[in-house]
């Protein structure tokens, strides 16, 4: 049995930044499926896991955490590996982190869902072409700042690399092309570049069937 328990489905760019910190932590883990587009994420058995119906939910032992930086931060904790060199270091991975939460994956994931996996006639007219302009705000900003850098933070991958990432490997459309994104392109590849690096299809089980 797997030391770390990590409730999941392949398509959420959230669940993937806790499976790929586990993964390149070398830590002992297995995802668990949530049948996410069938509902299983609101029936009463997860609900009884994680009253907010959402994944990823990590189970190590008796604990259990929600939300992928906070399961980022314990993973940080039982390795300490991906937290930075010191404390400026690890104030300025954080800063990245809630900057992924607020400008980046929030965006992409709501941009993406609407686009691939809520039927074509219940997208809201107006809305995806909105928020394309609201996430090529945050890819400038990102794009530019690893411009003359290889990681986000330091010299080392840490979770500010594996948080931004989260949403940026996923083939469909959401307003993303890697190649506009010179430096993001070059940060991607080098994450994929890492010993133990897996496409988030790899890592979890798909949940969505067209």
């Amino acid at each position: 049995m797997a030391d770390y328990k990590l409730y999941c489905f392949g398509e959420s760019g959230n669940a993937y930044k806790a499976a790929l910190t586990l993964e390149l932590a070398g830590l002992d883990w297995e995802p668990i499926f949530v049948d996410f587009f069938k509902g299983a994420a609101r029936t009463p058995e997860f609900l009884a896991i994680n009253p907010m119906g959402e994944v990823p939910v990590l189970e190590h032992g008796d604990l259990r955490l929600t939300q992928s930086g906070v399961i980022q931060d314990y993973i940080i904790e039982q390795t300490g590996k991906f937290g930075g060199a010191n404390a400026t270091e690890r104030r300025e991975i954080w800063r990245w982190v809630l900057f992924d939460n607020h400008k980046l994956s929030s965006q992409a994931g709501m941009t993406r869902f609407l686009a691939n996996f809520l039927p074509e006639e219940k997208r809201p007219a107006g809305v995806i072409p909105f928020m394309h302009g609201r996430l090529r705000a945050a890819f400038k900003a990102l794009n530019t700042h690893l411009e003359g850098r290889d990681w986000i933070v330091g010299d080392a991958v840490s979770v500010a690399d594996l948080s931004c990432c989260g949403y940026l490997y996923y083939p469909e459309e959401f307003g993303f092309n890697r190649t506009d994104w010179p430096h993001i392109d070059a940060w991607l590849t080098r994450i994929s570049d890492l010993p133990g690096w897996k496409h988030p299809y790899d890592l979890m089980q798909r949940a969505f069937t067209p």
